[in-house]
């Protein structure tokens, strides 16, 4: 395996920037240091001036659509498009087909990234109104299970958990986070029904109008109120209206809190307005909402009340997404992304690199008790980005390396780039090149 010396380079962790070189051996942090001399031939030296180095971004919710959609994506091109955009750690959803309703399908999923994918990868448990004795085995393997995944709302078939019993038995007894999509259902459909009636043709403008802030916060106070009755470790995924920013706190610090969130970066992003432009392309769920939640949700992210950022990257093909509005899919690809986002968000000085580092590496790790990612410190697997914010980058056709070959950002020209991706040690990607001859590692929890 290949070694490496990065000189000069502007280290972004823990709050701080700092000068520094770092060693990568054996796929670990070996030394950071204000300066290391090179120590033999058998380093490749890297020169960092000018450029910064992030801990690689743990992306806490894709959807990779394998086994089953793959027309859609797979794990292999999607934790590719991740890598390139300098995430080097997903936790990947259970609405596969089938969806991983058994520890034997999820271990099916875990064999696939460890022949495919170029990332670290871990899998929630998924649940039913019918499987909680299975769900509650994975209090066994709770040190290499991210979490179970309950729909809470937002879903179809047996993936809608809205049984009371099964609710109470897995919060009750599960010793592992359990993370929700909170959007009540019954809401939903009042909501569809009267609009319905109103118009004889739904458009993608009105699907807020539908998945409301109302149906958000009912379903997240729900979640919470059974999580603090039980004193369950809850993590409620993509947060997208101001009314449940009075649900969480930033009184006690992260490690300390029993009731985490999640906010997405197309909710920080785009607003309705966005809907006249984009149409379907940005029909997800929950509801891409007005400009007030969106400025509402980057002061949350701001001052802690929210603490983490994701994607729920949700690929469709481009043919699933250009058809009327109640036959689209919801959901849209997001994973090549979400770090350049954040640093044009910097640029224009909406957040600091320090806090992109916090939300986007080190606070996914401690949320999720990442064992030994996350943050850039001797010792640690070389998960490490390095950007360069003075280089632009235009999205095409061309250079869009998801599966589905479209992104909503097509056309847009991000202010920065990734230069340099590693992988455990590895250079994935180095300026435009690839080297796949090592593939990702299953994440372990240290719980």
């Amino acid at each position: 395996m290949q070694k490496y010396l990065i000189k000069n380079i502007q280290v972004v962790n823990e709050g701080e920037i700092k000068s520094a070189d770092l060693l990568v051996s054996n796929r670990r942090i070996e030394r950071v240091e204000p300066r290391i001399a090179r120590i033999d031939t058998n380093y490749t030296e890297i020169n960092g001036e000018g450029k910064y180095l992030f801990p690689g971004c743990i992306d806490d919710q894709v959807h990779f659509r394998e086994p089953g959609l793959t027309h859609k994506a797979c794990i292999y091109t999607e934790s590719k498009a991740a890598v390139a955009g300098g995430v080097t750690s997903f936790m990947e959803m259970p609405n596969t087909v089938p969806p991983a309703f058994t520890h034997e399908l999820l271990e099916n999923k875990y064999e696939i990234a460890r022949k495919t994918s170029l990332a670290n990868y871990s899998f929630f448990m998924g649940t039913s109104n019918e499987n909680a004795d299975e769900v509650l085995k994975t209090n066994d393997k709770k040190e290499n299970v991210c979490g179970i995944k309950i729909f809470m709302g937002s879903s179809t078939g047996n993936l809608l958990v809205d049984n009371p019993g099964t609710l109470d038995k897995i919060f009750s007894e599960s010793e592992v986070l359990i993370a929700t999509h909170c959007e009540d259902e019954k809401i939903i459909k009042e909501n569809f029904q009267k609009l319905k009636a109103e118009k004889k043709e739904l458009i993608p403008a009105d699907h807020p109008l539908i998945r409301t802030a109302e149906a958000c916060y009912a379903s997240s106070l729900y979640a919470i109120q059974i999580a603090k009755k039980y004193n369950t470790r809850l993590h409620i995924l993509h947060i997208s209206t101001e009314k449940e920013l009075s649900l969480f706190t930033n009184m006690i610090p992260l490690k300390e809190k029993r009731i985490t969130s999640e906010v997405c970066v197309h909710h920080l992003h785009f607003t309705n307005d966005d809907y006249m432009r984009l149409g379907n392309l940005i029909k997800c769920n929950p509801a891409i909402k007005s400009p007030n939640n969106k400025e509402a949700l980057w002061k949350a992210l701001l001052d802690d009340r929210l603490d983490v950022i994701a994607t729920d990257h949700a690929p469709h093909t481009w043919d699933e997404k250009n058809v009327p509005y109640e036959k689209a899919y919801a959901g849209l690809p997001l994973v090549q992304h979400p770090l350049l986002l954040m640093l044009n968000y910097h640029q224009q000085r909406k957040i600091s690199l320090e806090k992109i580092a916090e939300k986007m590496s080190h606070a996914v790790a401690d949320c999720f008790q990442v064992k030994e990612r996350g943050y850039i410190r001797e010792g640690y697997f070389a998960d490490l980005v390095i950007v360069d914010l003075n280089q632009a980058v235009k999205v095409s056709k061309e250079n869009i390396l998801y599966k589905c070959g479209w992104s909503p950002f097509d056309g847009f020209e991000f202010s920065a780039s990734v230069t340099h991706t590693f992988v455990n040690g590895n250079l994935v990607y180095g300026n435009g090149v690839w080297d796949e001859s090592h593939k990702g590692a299953r994440l372990n929890f240290m719980r």
